[in-house]
Formats: structure tokens, C-alpha cells, sequence
């Protein structure tokens, strides 16, 4: 018996080669970063993280992710017709091409490719690349599908509240009154491969209670799923690790309500469809909550009286080893106070091998940060600054 566990893992494992989204996703992160590093180059002439930083973020969290995901799906033995992968992925394959991350949500994908399965079992269509799936029960595959979309949602809260917040892309834009004002941007992608059951195979279970059991012949295959996951989102009116944890909050206590509602449809197998469109309208009331936030809000990078906002820095800089921090507010540079980026620089050149800096933290509590410049030191401070009015270019300070 474990033997047969063993090799379908193996061979689950073997056919996430054979998914065309996981190779996609790889193409995908380093088009964001590439894309992400000529637009901050033609604001600020320095980009903030290098063009490999998309690609650092692809994996990491989603293993772990994935692997807690494929416990739950394993132990709660979530099945799913292989009609529901191959619509997840041919959409996330689709949006891919047409660069919209921000419906890259298992909201769209993953709810997408339950309501497009259903309507392919209950017209029984067959295809040229594989045949439908051979369910007697097939009512009792949606209700496990809105559990794994919950599954998923919460997922990508996760994945947005503690790694989202890491390396958002600093930009600059004209407000309606013609000011510069900076801005955040978090644009990204994650693989999350899950463990799933699909119909048809070797394993047996040995737990007849379960509901899922009255499905088809009941036997099974392991196959393990890359679900590519995105977001996108602005941030002008708060800190930006503020807004993004809030949002992930958010997504995951969407995704709790989605596995309640999934748990809850097998009893209704027909109110599936109900939660999956409940799953979208709760996503786009998050996207839409968040920017209304941000209009209502005064901006958070803008020019200040009082000092000058740091927008971005430069990893590795100086600004960087003094331990800066984006959103804090540089007031004197060298005892000398400083309102614009223009000034900020005069004070760096009164003394060119040492800097003290008075700086606000976000919660306005004032700190002293000095050190030693050496000749060669990466962009002055490696500090990304709000332009001067009347300035068209702008540089790292």
C-alpha cells in the first residue's frame, strides 16, 4: 500500500515538468523585473532592486506554502477532475500573455476554472488532448474545488501580507494639481504547488465516511499543480507596508469565509457556484475598498516643510547600512535643516566624509544616524528623493 503512495507521489512530482505554467512563471517574474527596473531607471536614473529580485521571490514562500496546502489537501483527500487544471492553468496562461497581474488571484483563475468545468461534465464535452473525467458523483467534486479555492485565497493573503511588503517598486507621478508626488507599486508572482487528487489511478481510501468516496471508482492519482499567483497594487496615501498587510489580511480572512462556504456545499453541491462568485466579488470589494482609501487619503510621499521623505534606497548604499527606512522623513543633514532634495544634497557637501542625519521614523519619533562616506560609495546615500519643483530630472542622492 505505501508503496503505491510513494511512486504516485513520484510520479505527481515528475508531471510538474510537464505543466507549461511552470515554466511560464519563471518568464513571467523576470519580465516584471526587467520591467520594474526600466521604469525606476527613468525616474530616479538607479533602479531600487536589481531585475533578478521577481525571480528570488517566486519560490521560497510558495514551497512552504505549497507544502502546508498538500497536507490539508492530501489529509482532507481533495479531488478534483483534471478538467478544473486544465481550465486553472490554459487562464492563468492567458492572463500571463496579456500581462494582467492583477486578476492573476485564484479568484479569477482557480473560480474561473471551477465554473468552466462544471459546464464542460455537465455537457459532457470531450477533447482532443484528454478525455473527460469518469464521474458518477461529479456533484461532490465542486464542493472540494471551493474548499481548495479557499485553500488558495488564503495563500495568496499570505503571500501578499509577508512578502509583498518586501522590495515595493518606488515611482514618481503628477498629481491633478501638477506636483510630483511618489508612489509604491507592488507587482508579483508566486508558484504555490499543491498536491491534488484527481479521478482514476492506483490509491484507494481507506475512509469510507468521507463524502468524496461515493466518486466515480474510487481510485485516485497524486499530481502535483504550479498555481501562479500575481498581484498588483498602488500605494500613494499610506506607508506601503500598511496598506499591503491590510489588504493580505483581508484576502485571508476571504479565503477562511470560501472554505466555510465550500464545507457547507456539500450538503447544497449546487450553491459551488454561488461561493466561487462570492470569491470574486469579495476580491474586487478588497481592490476597490483599497483604492478608495487611497484617493480619500493626502499623499504620504509628497514634499514636506518640515524635511524630505525617503521614497526609496538603494540596497547595499549607504542609506542603506544606516538603516533608513522608507517613509521616514530626513530633517537636518549635518545640523543643517533641510526641505527639498536640492538642500539635502548642499548639506551632504559641507562635510563630503562624514554624515549625521536627523531623521522622523513613521511614527514620528525622532532618531540620530551618522557614517562615514568613503570615496566610491554607491550613489552618494543611495537615497531616492521626490524631485525639486521646476526640476525634469531626477537622481539618487
Amino acid at each position: 500500500m505505501w508503496q503505491d503512495w510513494l511512486l504516485e507521489l513520484l510520479k505527481g512530482f515528475g508531471k510538474l515538468f510537464l505543466n507549461p505554467v511552470f515554466y511560464l512563471s519563471f518568464l513571467f517574474a523576470a519580465f516584471l523585473g526587467v520591467t520594474r527596473v526600466k521604469k525606476e531607471r527613468r525616474n530616479f536614473t538607479v533602479r531600487a532592486q536589481n531585475a533578478y529580485f521577481e525571480l528570488k521571490q517566486l519560490l521560497p514562500l510558495g514551497l512552504i506554502s505549497g507544502l502546508c496546502v498538500s497536507v490539508l489537501s492530501i489529509g482532507l483527500v481533495l479531488v478534483v477532475p483534471m478538467e478544473f487544471i486544465i481550465f486553472t492553468g490554459v487562464i492563468s496562461i492567458v492572463l500571463v500573455l496579456i500581462g494582467k497581474t492583477r486578476i492573476m488571484s485564484p479568484v479569477y483563475t482557480a473560480g474561473l476554472g471551477i465554473v468552466v468545468s462544471s459546464v464542460s461534465l455537465f455537457y459532457g464535452w470531450d477533447y482532443f488532448l484528454f478525455s473527460k473525467s469518469n464521474l458518477n458523483s461529479s456533484e461532490y467534486i465542486f464542493p472540494t474545488a471551493v474548499i481548495l479555492l479557499g485553500l488558495l485565497i488564503i495563500s495568496e493573503g499570505i503571500f501578499v501580507r509577508k512578502n509583498g511588503v518586501n522590495g515595493t517598486s518606488p515611482r514618481l507621478k503628477k498629481s491633478k494639481r501638477g506636483q510630483a508626488i511618489g508612489i509604491h507599486l507592488l507587482e508579483r508572482a508566486w508558484i504555490l504547488p499543491v498536491f491534488l487528487f484527481v479521478p482514476s489511478g492506483v490509491l484507494t481510501i481507506p475512509f469510507e465516511w468521507w463524502p468524496m468516496f461515493t466518486v466515480g471508482d474510487q481510485t485516485y492519482s497524486l499530481l502535483l499543480v504550479p498555481f501562479l499567483i500575481g498581484s498588483k497594487m498602488e500605494i500613494q496615501g499610506e506607508h506601503p507596508i500598511i496598506a499591503i498587510r491590510n489588504v493580505g489580511r483581508n484576502i485571508i480572512i476571504l479565503g477562511s469565509i470560501i472554505i466555510v462556504g465550500g464545507a457547507a456545499a456539500y450538503f447544497f453541491p449546487i450553491s459551488s457556484l454561488g461561493f466561487v462568485l462570492v470569491a470574486i466579488i469579495g476580491r474586487e470589494w478588497i481592490t476597490r475598498k483599497q483604492r478608495n482609501n487611497e484617493k480619500n487619503k493626502s499623499f504620504y510621499f509628497s514634499r514636506k516643510n518640515n524635511g524630505v521623505v525617503i521614497l526609496g534606497i538603494v540596497p547595499d548604499s549607504p542609506a542603506d547600512k544606516m538603516e533608513l527606512k522608507i517613509g521616514e522623513m530626513i530633517s537636518k543633514v549635518n545640523s543643517i535643516p533641510v526641505q527639498d532634495k536640492n538642500q539635502l544634497y548642499k548639506a551632504l557637501q559641507k562635510n563630503s566624509a562624514h554624515c549625521k542625519l536627523e531623521v522622523f521614523d513613521a511614527h514620528g519619533e525622532i532618531r540620530f544616524v551618522q557614517r562615514a562616506l568613503y570615496e566610491g560609495d554607491h550613489h552618494e546615500l543611495g537615497l531616492l528623493l521626490i524631485p525639486d519643483e521646476n526640476v525634469h530630472g531626477n537622481e539618487a542622492v
